[in-house]
């Protein structure tokens, strides 16, 4: 059946090819039948190269990153949901409502037609799910073996209410709380396992999901959080000394206290890995102010992406802006950043 642009594409057969970024027909059919037909909103139907809408009162938030990650399917999600849910947690992490989503998506010569309507149809199920649309995008084609398979790029805005004082890295104090909203590690450990083909006895899932409705239920209980930040790339102890760094503080924290599920703790012990170097999509670190934190915390624990949150630790006094852990053991040791890279392409 050929439609005005031509023949419909074979999206269970066909592959990329470089007419895709050409800018001509195939281009076109391209954007009509993969990503127009999966992330359908008024906006992205008017076909202009932006989008123009109004935004409600408070303070505009943006965020853009790019996804890298293999594999591109994972349990627990692939490239595509990571790619919304880790845009909409960089904007909540402000403390902001998000508003609209653009994408951005680099093919390979050769890559799947059907795998990219996996991905794109990943996409929207994500935004739809949290309440807001993939508004505009653009789509580039490279040589086979100059790519691999496909990256993606998104940008986010969001609006952080005016009764809301938005959260920053440089605004922890000595005494404030540290409370992170449930277990570690799972991204990383489900991951390497998909990656190198590991099994373990119990199935280990990515935790990539969104995060905003958590933190409109927080700030509306404190709105004023001293700092929000997702511990991605890096895990705990890189979101950790950040902060430490930025704020000009130290932390103490208890390694007990720390949520991580039996089979990933089981699973790093394994693998020679620290869980707290391990990235996780799912996850956030709050510092509030001590009269806050029984508060803030039992918000988080009636909402389900914070029904294991834990106070793990304080900010103290410190020049150095070291980063000490408490161990099960009874000594203290420094959590220090991650040096080198433990795992690649991880988001």
């Amino acid at each position: 059946m050929a439609g005005k642009r031509g023949p419909r594409l074979d999206l269970e057969s066909g592959r990329v090819d470089m007419t895709h970024g050409s800018g001509g027909r195939a281009m076109a059919r391209l954007v009509d039948e993969v990503f127009i037909a999966a992330f359908d909103n008024p906006l992205l139907a008017r076909k202009n190269d932006q989008a123009i809408f109004e935004v409600p009162a408070g303070r505009m938030v943006m965020t853009t990153d790019g996804y890298v990650v293999s594999p591109l399917f994972f349990p627990g999600g692939d490239i595509g949901s990571l790619a919304v849910h880790g845009t909409i947690n960089d904007l909540a992490m402000g403390g902001a409502r998000p508003l609209h989503l653009s994408a951005a998506f680099i093919l390979e010569e050769g890559f799947p037609l059907r795998d990219l309507r996996r991905i794109a149809a990943s996409m929207a199920k994500a935004a739809r799910d949290a309440g807001l649309a993939i508004v505009t995008g653009d789509t580039k084609v490279v040589e086979r073996g100059k790519g691999d398979g496909v990256f993606v790029c998104t940008t986010g805005i969001g609006v952080v209410p005016p009764w809301v004082v938005a959260p920053s890295g440089e605004r922890a104090r000595p005494g404030d709380v540290v409370i992170v909203s449930g277990s570690l590690g799972d991204h990383g450990v489900a991951i390497l396992s998909s990656r190198e083909g590991l099994s373990f006895e119990t199935s280990i899932e990515s935790d990539t999901a969104p995060l905003h409705r958590l933190v409109a239920r927080m700030v509306e209980v404190v709105p004023d959080i001293h700092v929000l930040r997702d511990p991605t790339r890096g895990g705990l102890s890189a979101t950790l000394n950040e902060i430490a760094g930025q704020s000009g503080v130290g932390m103490r924290i208890e390694e007990r206290a720390i949520p991580i599920r039996t089979e990933v703790a089981a699973a790093c012990e394994l693998l020679g890995i620290d869980p707290l170097h391990l990235a996780n999509e799912g996850k956030l670190v709050a510092v509030c102010a001590p009269a806050d934190a029984d508060r803030l915390l039992a918000a988080m624990r009636g909402d389900p992406r914070g029904r294991d949150a834990a106070i793990i630790g304080e900010i103290v006094e410190d020049s150095h802006g070291f980063v000490q852990i408490e161990t099960s053991f009874g000594g203290t040791r420094v959590l220090d950043w991650l040096v080198g890279e433990a795992l690649p392409r991880i988001c």
